[in-house]
């Protein structure tokens, strides 16, 4: 559930400002609102922070020998000296190396001059003999004015170098507009090399320094994340409004949110600190009252999954963590799809965990969620009979008889036919039964998100607004059977036959209809029919379009049978290419070797394939239909982060 919240406003006196804050950071209750402050102490702060960063990143990529890895204890003003010379040096880098790059720039331009010296230029024109160079395509040259004097440097297939002696300060009249003047270097290329050169040399040192100084990069990291809490008691300290006017009784305040549940403990905390404080109650539409959730231990078990995805349902949205957890579990068994990858995942999780307890550590939801799904993915390779991508009839009877036949790759080819069903060439197949299974798990999470929708509705006197949600809980009931029948078999309309003398068919169609009509009508509703109408007419586009996103939404379910398909695929070859190797003792230890390798990566693959897929299916077509946008802001208290 979503812990209900009080907006709290504490007032105090503005000289005892820090102190407050001190003791509101060790009271702990307190999810400030968002300030904005300024002072020379954060600027400095700030800057600090943004040197360690830039600190890490250089030493952090430093790969030092096991003899120089030891532990660091700089003092803070150490650290933020060395992080300054760090920074400094990283600026100094590259500014050397944009002058190697042009440098380097300036030799290509004249490696087919060879040697050019300035000085000679310039002696040679205190002589009266001025030269500049000029180059011309090769076919070019003999057209030059013979009264133009040159002196040919060199020439190549393609371009001819040659020098123009005295020919005024600036371009020849008479000469060729092909030929073109190239400038001289900025200084002789001898030079050029010789500041290469020292500029490499300045470039090593520096990262010799980094070398020397990498041993200090956990001093670093935990220099920069204790920042991170004085920024934040900083910004807070000189955000907080307060009177200007310099006496001793001005006054300072500050606003947050407060937990129901806390409100009294926090009440009885301000009376001890002698602060002012008012309280009432969040209101639902404010966009700035941050998320707490508040649910058992085992449903808690999704919060690390949610935490690293940075999913925060709103204040005014749906928890569903239970939901998320029940079908996340599911989808993860079904993507991961063999027992034998589950019991791997279970067993090393259950071994972290009693390391753990050994250790004397306290409990870790992570692991706790890893055991879940593992032993999920264990009781979907049961029923449906895959273990490590063997063949099933090479597996041991009990094994086969642990599977549910309609979706047990034991039974591949066998044809399920309902008992009512007389029809010759009606039935279902393994695969089709998984794809209905499916499809039935979408038409379960969606009808949820429906009666969860309706049901609040309800319970906010806004009951003709939940006859929208019955509608579009009409449209996906109606759709899930022509999703069946036009994605599973052609036939499930025969297979179902009629009810009393209306065939399933037409009261399909019927209840799609039907719950386009509710929805129409009632899905806008605030209290007038006609503007609700109006409002659904003014969006018809999205409307017609939403009966299409109902079919999209349930079709997207079959993603759990296809990946899940991929996997087993992958395991299948992995075991095939290892196979010729087991039969030869010499190749064992490849064989082993292979099999690890292949099932290994394919584990890693179906990870993955949960992340995009199994989590897909509950943050975007589950939340949708249920109209959480993950906008909330997690509640996050002002508080010693010890």
């Amino acid at each position: 559930m979503i812990e209900p919240m009080k907006k709290v406003s504490i007032v105090l006196l503005n000289k005892e400002r820090e102190a407050a804050l001190k003791q509101l950071r060790k009271i702990g209750l307190v999810h400030l609102e968002k300030l904005e402050g300024s002072s020379e102490k954060l600027n400095a702060f700030k800057e600090y922070t943004n040197n360690a960063i830039v600190s890490e990143s250089i030493l952090g990529e430093i790969k030092l020998p096991k003899k120089l890895k030891a532990e660091s204890n700089l003092s803070n003003d150490e650290v933020i000296a060395l992080c300054s010379s760090i920074v400094a040096k990283a600026d100094r880098k590259k500014q050397l190396m944009e002058e190697i790059s042009a440098d380097a720039n300036e030799l290509e331009r004249f490696s087919n001059w060879g040697s050019v010296c300035n000085e000679d230029f310039d002696y040679l024109k205190t002589k009266n003999i001025q030269l500049k160079m000029y180059e011309v395509p090769g076919d070019k040259y003999h057209q030059i004015d013979e009264k133009i004097e040159t002196i040919l440097v060199n020439n190549d297939k393609k371009t001819v170098r040659f020098l123009i002696i005295n020919g005024g300060e600036g371009r020849p009249e008479n000469l060729i507009p092909e030929a073109f003047e190239v400038p001289f270097p900025r200084m002789s290329t001898n030079e050029l090399e010789e500041e290469i050169k020292k500029d490499e040399a300045e470039v090593a040192e520096i990262e010799k320094y980094y070398v020397s100084q990498a041993i200090h990069l956990s001093s670093i990291k935990n220099f920069r994340k204790a920042l991170e809490v004085d920024i934040e008691f900083e910004t807070v300290n000189c955000g907080m409004g307060r009177e200007m006017e310099g006496t001793e009784n001005d006054l300072a305040w500050i606003s947050g949110f407060v937990p129901n549940a806390d409100i009294e403990v926090f009440k009885a905390k301000c009376a001890e600190n002698n602060w002012a404080v008012a309280c009432e109650d969040a209101e639902i539409d404010d966009v700035t009252v941050p998320t707490k959730l508040k649910n058992n231990k085992f449903v808690s078990l999704i919060y690390p999954l949610t935490d690293f995805l940075g999913t925060v349902p709103g204040y005014n949205e749906y928890d569903i963590s239970g939901w998320f957890l029940l079908f996340f579990t599911i989808f993860f068994g079904m993507i991961f799809g063999d027992g034998g990858y589950g019991l791997l995942v279970t067993i090393a999780a259950l071994l972290m965990i009693l390391k753990g307890k050994i250790k004397k550590e306290p409990f870790s939801p992570m692991l706790g969620l890893v055991t879940l799904v593992g032993f999920a993915t264990v009781m979907w390779g049961m029923v449906t009979c895959t273990w490590f991508g063997i063949p099933a009839e090479y597996l041991p009877d009990w094994l086969k008889n642990l599977s549910i036949p309609l979706i047990s790759g034991v039974y591949e080819d066998k044809i399920w036919v309902p008992f009512w069903v007389t029809k010759e060439g009606v039935g279902l197949n393994k695969n089709q039964n998984l794809q209905i299974f499916c499809f039935a798990l979408a038409l379960i999470q969606l009808s949820i998100a429906h009666i969860k929708a309706a049901k609040r509705n309800i319970s906010n006197k806004n009951g003709l607004k939940a006859l929208g949600d019955i509608g579009s809980l009409l449209q996906l009931i109606g759709m899930f059977w022509i999703v069946l029948s036009m994605v599973v078999n052609s036939q499930v309309f025969e297979m179902l036959g009629t009810i009393g003398n209306v065939p399933v068919g037409k009261i399909e169609i019927s209840l799609i209809a039907i719950g386009f009509v509710l929805s129409f009508v009632f899905a806008n509703y605030e209290g007038s029919i006609g503007k609700s109408i109006l409002e659904s007419c003014k969006n018809i586009i999205s409307v017609l379009l939403g009966v299409v996103n109902v079919f999209s939404d349930i079709v997207s379910y079959i993603r759990l049978w296809a990946v899940g398909l991929a996997g087993a695929a992958i395991s299948d070859t992995v075991n095939t290419l290892a196979g010729p190797f087991l039969g030869h003792a010499i190749l064992f230890i490849a064989a082993i070797a292979l099999l690890v390798f292949g099932h290994g990566l394919n584990m890693i693959l179906n990870l993955l394939s949960v992340i995009v897929h199994g989590v897909r299916l509950n943050t975007l077509e589950f939340s949708t239909h249920l109209g959480v946008s993950w906008s909330g802001i997690k509640y996050r208290p002002f508080k010693d982060e010890e």
